[in-house]
């Protein structure tokens, strides 16, 4: 039988797949989780060391590196095309993940549950997005959906698309998201206007607004938190 190895004996790229079959996945670091994706680095250093390169260049943070492209991804010695893709797809996989443990909390009782509903698929989005989320009596979302898709600094939303979603769906309250790709949380002057315009209206058709919330990775702003509403 062949002796087992010691991970000090292991090659260093394999260190990180023993190092989980001997103490679980969690006494991983991000940098060995992404050297396991991407197997073995250059001639010069381990997969390990060029994770940990890649990561300190973002900041640590893989929400940031979720963001960058194959392209910027490639510009990195040892790194190709299907490395990169790799680790864009274990990214998405994580943020797919955070979405469905969101579904898993349907009932909506604050502008916080808004946030942590959209945030998933919304905070690496590289352009304005609006969407709508439509809530039954009890509070609990009946469906999803987008609105408007726009540039970097703005998207039109139609009130008249919004409440014909919201009569067809029968829903009795109703929630607005969208997301500033800039990272700047306030809401513009546009903004505040459909806020007005579509409370208004909504009012019109006894169904509540409950909050208009304007997220972008990390912090939002909800109109309803700062009686706006």
């Amino acid at each position: 039988m062949k002796e087992r190895l010691s991970i000090n004996q292991w090659a260093e790229e394999d260190r990180p797949r023993e190092k989980m079959l001997l103490h679980g996945v969690a006494a991983l670091s991000n940098a060995e989780l992404l050297a396991i994706l991407i197997g073995s680095g250059n001639a010069e250093e381990s997969a390990v060391e060029l994770m940990r390169k890649v990561l300190k260049d973002y900041h640590d943070n893989l929400n940031e590196l979720g963001k960058c492209g194959v392209d910027e991804l490639c510009h990195y010695k040892g790194i190709g095309p299907a490395k990169a893709i790799s680790i864009l797809a274990a990214s998405e996989l994580g943020k797919r993940r955070k979405e469905e443990d969101g579904r898993e909390r349907e009932v909506i009782r604050c502008s916080s549950d808004i946030y942590h509903y959209f945030h998933p698929f919304m905070c690496d989005l590289p352009v304005e997005e609006c969407w709508l989320m439509l809530l039954n009596r009890s509070m609990k979302v009946i469906e999803r959906m987008k609105i408007s898709s726009g540039g970097l600094t703005e998207t039109s939303v139609d009130v008249r698309c919004i409440l014909r979603e919201a009569l067809l769906k029968r829903a009795t309250a109703m929630a607005l998201c969208h997301n500033h790709p800039s990272g700047n949380v306030n809401p513009s002057t546009g903004d505040i206007h459909l806020t007005d315009c579509l409370k208004k209206s909504a009012d019109v058709m006894n169904i509540a607004l409950i909050d208009h919330v304007v997220l972008t990775d990390g912090c939002y702003y909800s109109f309803a938190d700062e009686g706006r509403l």
